[in-house]
Formats: structure tokens, sequence, C-alpha cells
């Protein structure tokens, strides 16, 4: 009877492991011609002055916001939005400098406006809070 559970046993694993063993990949064939059909990777744009800005700007908000936790659910809520807003007013600028669209300046011209007030109302609580 136990032979009886093997053999269905063995044909599952020689099943699965011939369909693992097909899509494993087929490094041992690098450097063999003949396989047409393979496309080349489109080439990547060149990085516009704007799109160079916006990681830049990114890079650093993100960097910034990677604060120390004080387990102080407030403080650390202020403390990570501080260095998050000053990347959106970077943000913000960096569409002033090289956008087009005339709503878009507008947009951003708010939004500076809004998060200065905001960080500098965040300061303040911090402050007030002793950090």
């Amino acid at each position: 009877m136990k032979h009886a559970l093997y053999i269905p046993a063995l044909l599952g694993a020689l099943a699965f492991g011939g369909a693992a063993f097909a899509q494993q990949g087929h490094g041992g064939h690098a450097g063999h011609g003949g396989h047409g059909g393979h496309a080349a990777a489109p080439a990547k744009p060149a990085e516009t002055p704007s799109s160079a800005a916006y990681r830049e700007v990114n890079a650093k908000m993100h960097k910034d916001m990677d604060i120390p936790l004080t387990g102080d659910a407030d403080v650390d809520f202020v403390k990570g939005m501080i260095p998050h807003h000053q990347g959106a007013i970077d943000m913000a600028r960096v569409v002033l400098q090289h956008g087009k669209d005339p709503q878009l300046k507008t947009l951003a011209n708010s939004i500076i406006a809004d998060q200065e007030r905001e960080i500098a109302m965040m300061r303040d609580w911090l402050k007030a809070k002793g950090h």
C-alpha cells in the first residue's frame, strides 16, 4: 500500500520539477547567435534640467525625512512633516523656474506660501514643546 502512495507523489514531483526546469533562464545560451526577435531596451531620454532638479529635490526631501523617531507620535509627525513641506516648496520652485503652465505656476506660488506658513507653525510648536 505504501508503494501506491509513492507513485502519485513521484509523478507529481516529476511534473512540477519539469515545469520548474522549463521556466529556468537560458543563461547557458548566452553569446549564441540566432535569437532573433529580442528587442533592445528603448533608449532612455536625456535628463532635462527640470528632471534633474526634481530628482535632486526628491532625494533631499527623503533624506531629510529620515528622522530619528522619538516615540512621541506628535513630535515625530511634526519633525517629519517639516522636511516634507520643504520638499513641496522646493518642487514648487522647480515648476516656477522650468514650467510653462500659468495655472500650475499660480498653484506653485500658493503651495510655497501655505507650506512656509505651516513650517513656521510647526517649528513654533516644537519649540513650545521643548524640541
